[in-house]
Formats: C-alpha cells, sequence, structure tokens
C-alpha cells in the first residue's frame, strides 16, 4: 500500500513549508495534464490523483487552518522547466478532466492572475516548473513549492528533521558564497578526469524546503545548496571552468570536454555518447554548465527512487542548460524553441552513476584557503 499523508500531516507539511500568515488566504496545488503530444502515463495519471485529493483534504479543514485551497489546471508544457501557458484553470469540483483537451476554454483565467491570487503554490506535475516559477514569484506576490516528478514514494522525505537539513544546507551555501572555483577528480573505468568550475562573480542558493516568505520557489522535498557557474558574461573576464566531466548514462560513460564554461565535445564513442553530441550540435545552450548542486539527504538514510526532484538532493550533482532561474545568463531564448528549453541535473551517487566516483571537490576560498568538501562522494567534517 503506498504511503500517504494523513489530513493532520499535510496540513503540518504546508504550516511547516510556507508558514502561512491571516494573509495567506490561498493556497493553489498545481498539475500538468497531458494531451496528443505528450500522453497520458501511469505515474503521471497517480500524481494527479495526489494533488486532487491533497486539495480536497486542505479544502476541508479551511476553517481551521485559516486558508482556502484550489486544484490549478494547465496543458502541460513538453519539456522540464520550459515557460509556464499564459492561461489557467480553476477546478470548481468533480472530476479532473483527463487531457488538456478537456479543458473549457471560457472557464480559462490568466496565469498571472493566479500568481497575483494565490500566495502559496504547490506544483505537483511531470514536467518542471521550477525556472519559470522562480521567475514569477520574482514579479508577483506569492511563493512556490515545486514537486515535478513526486510519487508516492517520496512521502517519507516529507517527514524528515528538516531543522538539521535546514542546518546543513546553510553551512553550504555559506561556503559557496565565498568560494572562487570548485576542482573535481572523477574515477570511471577508463581512468581519472579533473574538472575546474569557476565560482566567481556568483553566490549560492539554500534550498531546505521551507518558503515562509514571498518572491521564491524552490523544490519539495528539498535539502540542497547549489550555484550556478560564472559563465563569462563580463566583458573581457571568460568563464575559467575547464576540463573533462563523465556522466554515466546507462551503461555508458560519455565524457564531455568542458571550456569556457560549455561542453564543446563529446570525447567517447557509442550510442549515448553520439546521442549526447548530436543533441550539443543541435542546442548549444544545452552545453552549458548550469548548477552545481550539493544535496545533503543521502545522509538521512534516503535513497534515490529515479526521480530527479528527489534524486538530485541527495549528493553532487551538475547540470546542463537554463540558468537564469539561479541567476545566471541562459534562458529560454537562447534555445531553439520553447520545447527545447533544459534543465538537466547530472547526480553522482553510486545507485544513479556507480561507474564514476567523485574522487574529490576542492573548494577554493576568497581568502584564498581551500576546503575539502567531499571525498570519495560523500562529504567531509563540514558540518
Amino acid at each position: 500500500m503506498p504511503e500517504a499523508l494523513s489530513a493532520a500531516e499535510l496540513s503540518a507539511l504546508v504550516a511547516r513549508v510556507f508558514v502561512p500568515t491571516p494573509e495567506d488566504a490561498l493556497l493553489g496545488i498545481m498539475v500538468d495534464l497531458p494531451d496528443a503530444r505528450v500522453p497520458d502515463d501511469a505515474a503521471w495519471a497517480a500524481r494527479r490523483r495526489i494533488a486532487a485529493e491533497w486539495a480536497s483534504l486542505l479544502e476541508a479543514q479551511a476553517a481551521t487552518v485559516g486558508y482556502h485551497t484550489h486544484l490549478l489546471l494547465y496543458p502541460n508544457v513538453h519539456t522540464n522547466n520550459g515557460d509556464l501557458p499564459d492561461r489557467c484553470w480553476i477546478h470548481r469540483g468533480g472530476p479532473v478532466p483527463a487531457t488538456a483537451a478537456d479543458l473549457e476554454a471560457a472557464a480559462a483565467v490568466p496565469m498571472t492572475e493566479v500568481f497575483d491570487t494565490h500566495p502559496m503554490l504547490m506544483a505537483v506535475t511531470k514536467f518542471s516548473s521550477t525556472a519559470p516559477l522562480k521567475m514569477a514569484a520574482r514579479k508577483h506576490p506569492m511563493r512556490a513549492a515545486t514537486m515535478p516528478g513526486f510519487s508516492a514514494d517520496m512521502i517519507p522525505a516529507l517527514k524528515l528533521d528538516y531543522t538539521e537539513v535546514n542546518r546543513r544546507v546553510d553551512i553550504l551555501k555559506a561556503l559557496l558564497d565565498r568560494a572562487t572555483g570548485a576542482d573535481f577528480v572523477f574515477r570511471h573505468p577508463e581512468g581519472e578526469d579533473r574538472l575546474h568550475l569557476d565560482l566567481r562573480h556568483r553566490t549560492g542558493h539554500a534550498s531546505g524546503g521551507l518558503l515562509p516568505k514571498r518572491g521564491v520557489a524552490g523544490n519539495l522535498p528539498s535539502g540542497e545548496s547549489y550555484i550556478v557557474p560564472y559563465e563569462g558574461e563580463r566583458e573581457g573576464d571568460p568563464s575559467r571552468s575547464e576540463g573533462v566531466l563523465p556522466v554515466q548514462l546507462g551503461p555508458e560513460v560519455v565524457r564531455y570536454r568542458i571550456f569556457a564554461n560549455k561542453a564543446v565535445e563529446v570525447l567517447t564513442l557509442g550510442t549515448e555518447s553520439d546521442r549526447e553530441a548530436a543533441l550539443l550540435a543541435r542546442e548549444p545552450a544545452y552545453a552549458n554548465l548550469a548548477e552545481l548542486g550539493l544535496g545533503v539527504l543521502a545522509a538521512f538514510g534516503v535513497k534515490p527512487i529515479g526521480s530527479v526532484l528527489l534524486d538530485e538532493k541527495l549528493g553532487l550533482h551538475i547540470a546542463f542548460g537554463r540558468s537564469e532561474h539561479f541567476g545566471g545568463q541562459v534562458g529560454p531564448s537562447a534555445f531553439s524553441s520553447p520545447e527545447a528549453v533544459i534543465h538537466i541535473d547530472r547526480v553522482y551517487v553510486p545507485e544513479m552513476q556507480p561507474d564514476v566516483l567523485p574522487v574529490s571537490v576542492d573548494l577554493h576560498l576568497d581568502d584564498g584557503t581551500d576546503v575539502p568538501l567531499m571525498r570519495d562522494g560523500e562529504f567531509g567534517p563540514v558540518f
């Protein structure tokens, strides 16, 4: 029997994440709907059922919790972190529409109106909405917990001691704020690769699963600090990110040559290597190194489940693609089409990349000191 949140646990989760005030009168639970281009699947249908159940349980407690809850529907955008549609639908009861084609055009409301009237949002979606909701939160009086790919087996991660999670995340953010660079040594069956990420001109971000203030959006479950490597946007000051980054995709270790913070070449041969090389040629913005992420949840006994939402929070991850929602320079306009926009994390934990081991990760700080951040995939004595 899949684990579920009771009404009391669910209201306690909202209270912990958002810390609602009397002005927070509406919570919106957002779901994206299948269409002819991206048909439904069992996990997606189950996710929408969870979202609808949560909306119902919370609305039944409206008099007690002090806010009403709406289930919000919109057509899926076909890719992770693509811009959201201009229109949204507030579900008024009855069966949830099975596809976007079942939405009544006349009942739509502007998405901006949703942002202005729902100060608390939870996005329980197939495709990640983290990037567009981060951008929207800068312009509208709301905050959002994004839960792309959520499933019932993530529920235990919603019950962790987030006071301790936040303590660790804040320590890592403070280190990233001071870091000017990071050096990596990766070991894999073909040998060792070294990579330097340029962290100058950037500050870190903390995502500890708590969103008490408007103007922000972040993942739930959460437990990471992250930073965008410097992308070379300052005139006369190119990015110093350089080296080789190995990523295991299926049984194959794909090795990317990095220069000026971009993957400029795939050094390996094979099915996955050929596919990645073609993608780099077709979508140059995908080549951007968009994030250095440091997840902490593995220390709490959390294991990967095959969903990036949770899995990236376990340990080291490095992302390709869109970065402007984290403070970088690469946004949707850099891609060939809205459907091509992507931010994809590559997570370095044994269950996901058994043949690639991050032997060492060292941070270089602004005072000239070095911090041995990770050894053999685990954090050193930084906590």
